[in-house]
């Protein structure tokens, strides 16, 4: 099956648009899509190559910030020349605040993201996070902020990278019945860990995606409901010895249960 192309333009890095769109997406029910992020775009050049590139397939969309009007201007006419569906997101933001500010912007790209003390933390909790992503390394538990638990699917490692962006260290570790959870799990506090669950009939949908979009069958073991409700089973199960907060996923966009897990921290950190 053919994807859905998203492509997003940017004279910066794109990281704010791209966390806008993918929190729509969350909206439908569908992951046959790709996002493709073109940062620091600066020139019409490079614009018209990739319009080239993008209007080969009908099914795209293409979203762009340019904070310097004259790049907005030659995107806009660029994708009517290449005739490509897109969407500009910062000129009516600019022109607005323009009016009520009673001035012209500064048109620097990238001027939002100051190098300050909070830049690097958030950087620091990026790397933190794709560090100790998918248990590679136990000794991340006793370092992080909090620890993601479950088993595959339940969205820990891109709920582990939305939470890095608010500054939160996180580890994440998958649970398996055939193995036995880091020692560490049960050393640390249990407030700092929470556990990932979802519903078996969602698990199915989404590993039989996953099997699709890596060419593999759908109807695997991994895929089936008995092998589903066994790793669940085994996962609250541990879950239960550790004490731990439990989430269930099902239904819920990464933004829901992060906000969730922020105001369970901040619950936690009142009482020290």
């Amino acid at each position: 099956m053919e994807h859905y192309m998203i492509h997003i333009l940017s004279d910066s890095t794109g990281e704010t648009v791209e966390a806008v769109i993918r929190s729509a997406i969350y909206q439908f029910k569908t992951n046959n899509y790709r996002i493709i992020k073109h940062s620091y775009v600066a020139s019409a050049e490079e614009i018209d190559q990739i319009c080239r590139k993008v209007a080969k397939n009908e099914k795209s969309l293409l979203y762009y910030t340019f904070v310097k009007k004259e790049m907005a201007d030659y995107m806009k006419e660029a994708s009517k020349r290449y005739d490509i569906e897109s969407v500009d997101i910062y000129s009516s933001i600019l022109n607005s605040m323009s009016h009520l500010f009673q001035q012209a912007p500064i048109e620097k790209p990238g001027s939002n993201r100051r190098l300050d003390e909070s830049y690097y933390k958030r950087i620091d909790a990026i790397e933190f996070s794709v560090m100790y992503d998918d248990g590679r390394d136990p000794r991340g538990i006793e370092k992080a902020d909090i620890i993601l638990i479950g088993i595959s699917r339940t969205s820990k490692t891109p709920l582990s990278i939305y939470l890095a962006n608010k500054n939160i260290k996180v580890a994440n570790v998958p649970l398996f019945p055939e193995s036995q959870p880091p020692k560490e799990l049960f050393t640390i506090n249990p407030e700092k860990i929470i556990g990932l669950t979802n519903s078996p009939e969602k698990l199915n949908e989404i590993r039989r995606e996953r099997l699709k979009s890596l060419g593999m069958p759908d109807q695997s073991k991994y895929a089936g409901r008995e092998r589903i409700l066994e790793e669940l089973e085994y996962a609250s199960d541990v879950m239960a010895k550790l004490g731990c907060k439990v989430i269930n996923v099902s239904n819920k966009a990464i933004e829901e249960t992060a906000d969730i897990i922020i105001s369970y921290l901040s619950t936690i950190s009142q009482k020290v």
